[in-house]
């Protein structure tokens, strides 16, 4: 089997290494003169195989079996249309595409085309919320009736991915709730077993904004007076995880002195509150599902730790998980205060990777659909579009303070790619 790499960032990085396993990484494409030399390296790509734009690497028509597609949010789109028209099957980066009319028209044309379009909803393929939905669909609890789930992104996170990097400007990429949490949006979709009947959402950027600068700070951390005492300067926030993320996408030089003299003008050496960063730092949702499954969803940016925490509350008992300690609890209600409780404690399997193994768990569901003719896979394009119309959905209500009925919005969307085939 034959791939091909759009993006050679973290994300395409570390599903071309699982896939080299069972596959040859046989060209790269990569805007970044550095990442893409270093990708091309370490996959041993010929030179005529390392393009800069996509455009150069389409033009050869189809030289494999299937591309990787992790670049640029707002690049997907097209990218993944002229895939489909030259026949690949393709493993695209969430999100789809930030438009979720986009979203359909490519699912329309993945179908049209009979291609394979799986997407990178890695959190279906943990063993948490495997047995999670395990234990729902065992029915010992009875139906659900409602869900707490928490997306905790971890301060430094927020600084780092949605502050100053990539993804710190709705126009650039996409809007928080689209970005970081069409996987909730799946996960939640997934577990209630149902499509979405409404959402409100509230939310906005409180924190990382001029006002709440420290006395005495400029716009760069290696030049600020208030560096010593601020939890968000540069050199704080990269030089003691030198080597590690976040550091590497700092930087290729990963020395003490290329990482400095990179802060000098990255980025990431700016100030989080002077940056031009526009997405939301925090974000509550609230979502009614069409079999009546109600859940609130909270999104933050104010946690120290970087994990996902749930309770479901079924009509016999609850579920509580964190998926960073890889602890689900299952306990059956009592008929009083003093009987005692039937509670069970489950760790499922630890599996190595990213994402406690949904990384690896993805790439072997990619390769066994490419390596045979099964079409189900747990992240197709067909399941994973609901997910983003519901976080499309989400950002929608927030912005215009509203509740975003989904059947209407799947009408209005509907109704416009007809009327502009």
């Amino acid at each position: 089997m034959k791939l091909a790499l759009i993006g050679a960032g973290q994300r395409g990085m570390i599903y071309s290494q699982y896939a080299r396993e069972r596959a040859d990484i046989v060209a790269i494409v990569e805007p970044d003169d550095g990442r893409r030399e270093a990708a091309a390296d370490a996959f041993q790509i010929p030179l005529n195989n390392r393009f800069k734009t996509v455009e150069e690497f389409y033009r050869l028509g189809k030289i494999c079996d299937a591309v990787i597609i992790a670049s640029m949010d707002r690049d997907h789109y097209a990218q993944t249309m002229e895939a489909l028209e030259l026949g690949y099957d393709i493993l695209l980066e969430k999100p789809i595409s930030p438009s979720p009319e986009e979203c359909l028209r490519i699912q329309q044309k993945a179908n049209e085309k009979g291609r394979k379009v799986i997407v990178c909803h890695v959190l279906r393929y943990t063993n948490f919320f495997a047995e999670i939905k395990k234990i729902i669909d065992s029915n010992e609890l009875g139906r659900i009736v409602t869900i707490q789930h928490n997306e905790n992104i971890g301060n430094y996170h927020m600084a780092h991915s949605f502050v100053r990097g990539n993804w710190r400007r709705s126009d650039l990429a996409s809007p928080l709730m689209m970005q970081k949490s069409c996987h909730d949006m799946d996960i939640l979709a997934w577990l209630a077993n149902s499509e979405a009947k409404r959402i409100s959402s509230y939310g906005d950027l409180t924190f990382f904004r001029e006002e709440n600068a420290p006395a005495n700070s400029s716009d760069r951390c290696l030049t600020c007076q208030a560096a010593a005492d601020c939890r968000f300067d540069a050199r704080k926030a990269y030089l003691p995880v030198r080597g590690q993320w976040p550091a590497t996408t700092v930087a290729s030089d990963q020395s003490e002195e290329g990482l400095l003299k990179a802060l000098e003008t990255s980025p990431y050496g700016r100030c989080v509150f002077r940056s031009d960063n526009d997405v939301c730092d925090h974000q509550v949702s609230i979502i009614e599902f069409k079999n009546g499954v109600k859940v609130t969803f909270n999104l933050s940016g104010f946690t120290n730790h970087m994990n996902r925490t749930i309770k479901i509350m079924c009509e016999h008992g609850e579920i509580r998980g964190n998926d960073s300690l890889n602890v689900i609890e299952v306990t059956k209600f009592a008929s009083n205060m003093v009987d005692s409780v039937e509670q069970r404690i489950i760790h499922p399997a630890a599996v190595s990777g990213g994402h406690n193994g949904g990384d690896a768990g993805l790439m072997e569901d990619f390769l066994h659909l490419m390596e045979t003719d099964d079409n189900d896979s747990r992240s197709s394009i067909d399941r994973s579009v609901e997910s983003h119309i519901m976080a499309y959905a989400a950002e929608q209500a927030r912005i215009a303070g509203t509740v975003i009925d989904i059947d209407q919005l799947k009408e209005q969307l509907r109704e416009h790619i007809k009327a502009t085939a």
